[in-house]
């Protein structure tokens, strides 16, 4: 299956040629080794880039038009954080406008730049750093190593970004014999700060793509704690090729899978609608016509919880990940998590979670509980290894600690609601 048709690769990243032969000559000629002393060490480490804020992007910005500012509002009104953006090319005065945008609504930037030098990139405020390519095979490793040294070079602190392919992709387009080799290699030889892949998961009758989308995440999970850099990850949000138009709730089930799998960033594909004879049916969250489709007020309506989640999310390191399925026994599944046993009335539909464990920065722990399902809702009873009073949940709301609330008082346990693909995060005492 193609991930993603040749021309939406054109229209998310038509820069990228021109930069790849220009840019990487001068991030070659810029990326000058730093002085050492006699031991052979390097006398002074490149600042590199620190996240500062959850992820919640999308590809494709608005152009910067007359109706830019009101563009630029509905993007903050949607409770996104960031943009990768491409609408202002290399073009200075553009590029200055998008990131005053950016920074009138409390947005980050990560900007392409075709053919500038890196001592010619944008920065400000809002620059959160520069995007460099999109899917590259295993033979571009060491052209993109150049380009990135040469960023952190001439712009300490900011992001030199990469997104690679995901795990569907060909062994021709890696360039290398498995997926997690071309993971691996990517991050040891390029050294990016940020992990980012693109996966689109099919959701239909004879066709579910849920398990290979958290196969691909617990990749991202593995080689990001190694290299010790956060990742993100694109979803689907359009009608395109083989895939169907997400529903609210498969949009919700892709981030919160994401999240549960530790994920620091959430990205929309797309958030206008491209302008390319693949997409006849349009559908992103801006339609071509510059008007909302009905994805804008569903991603309004998420990003505002994943936007009060982010500080918490932010202090939180990936420890584990449980699938219970329907054909589980829930607490041999999570043995040893702090959940020791999720239980459902009769009439429910078999148990089918996504759970995934953390450790809080002040050494708290943390449960993610995901309902799998993206067509019903769950009604879980479910057993914590500590006291329901000494259990928080993250209040999607306000991003405050409240006390967990049972949903079914009148029945015996601790009963959680779930939406159609969605997950609720809670913090337990450190274990003993």
């Amino acid at each position: 299956m193609n991930h993603r048709p040749a021309c939406a690769n054109l229209v998310r990243f038509s820069a990228v040629t021109v930069m790849m032969v220009i840019l990487v000559v001068m991030c070659a000629a810029t990326a000058q080794t730093a002085p050492t002393n006699p031991s052979g060490d390097t006398a002074q480490k490149p600042v590199r880039f620190v996240q500062d804020r959850f992820a919640i992007g999308f590809w494709v910005d608005p152009p910067l038009d007359d109706q830019a500012d009101a563009s630029y509002r509905g993007i903050a009104d949607a409770n996104f954080t960031m943009i990768i953006g491409s609408s202002a090319g290399n073009d200075p005065k553009a590029l200055e406008k998008q990131l005053g945008l950016c920074a009138k609504y409390d947005l980050k930037a990560v900007l392409f730049c075709s053919g500038m030098a890196p001592a010619d990139l944008p920065t400000g405020p809002a620059c959160w750093g520069y995007a460099l390519r999109d899917e590259p095979s295993a033979a571009d490793f060491p052209a993109l190593r150049a380009q990135v040294d040469g960023v952190r070079k001439a712009r300490p602190g900011m992001l030199a970004y990469i997104n690679i392919f995901p795990n569907y992709a060909t062994d021709k387009q890696l360039g290398t014999a498995t997926y997690d080799e071309y993971v691996d290699r990517f991050l040891k030889e390029v050294g990016v700060d940020v992990l980012s892949m693109d996966h689109y998961p099919v959701f239909k009758p004879d066709q579910d793509g849920r398990d290979n989308y958290c196969t691909n995440l617990g990749v991202m999970r593995k080689y990001s704690q190694e290299a010790g850099v956060p990742f993100w990850n694109f979803f689907n949000t359009m009608p395109y090729g083989p895939q169907t138009d997400p529903t609210e709730d498969q949009l919700r089930w892709q981030i919160y899978a994401s999240l549960s799998y530790g994920a620091k960033g959430v990205l929309y594909f797309c958030y206008y609608t491209p302008v390319s004879f693949e997409f006849p049916k349009g559908g992103a969250i801006i339609g071509r016509d510059g008007q909302r489709t009905r994805h804008w007020e569903q991603a309004r309506q998420i990003n505002v919880g994943l936007k009060n989640l982010g500080p918490t999310l932010m202090k939180l390191t990936s420890t584990d990940v449980r699938r219970v399925t329907p054909e589980s026994q829930p607490a041999e599944a999570l043995k040893d998590t702090p959940v020791r046993d999720i239980a459902r009335d009769k009439v429910d539909p078999p148990n089918d979670y996504l759970v995934g464990v953390f450790r809080h920065e002040d050494g708290r722990r943390a449960v993610m509980l995901m309902n799998y399902r993206f067509a019903y809702t769950a009604w879980p009873t479910v057993e914590f290894d500590v006291p329901v009073d000494q259990v928080k949940e993250v209040d999607k709301a306000t991003g405050r600690e409240i006390a967990v609330h049972d949903d079914s008082p009148e029945m015996p346990g601790l009963q959680v609601s779930l939406d159609a693909g969605e997950g609720r995060l809670f913090l337990l005492p450190s274990a003993k």
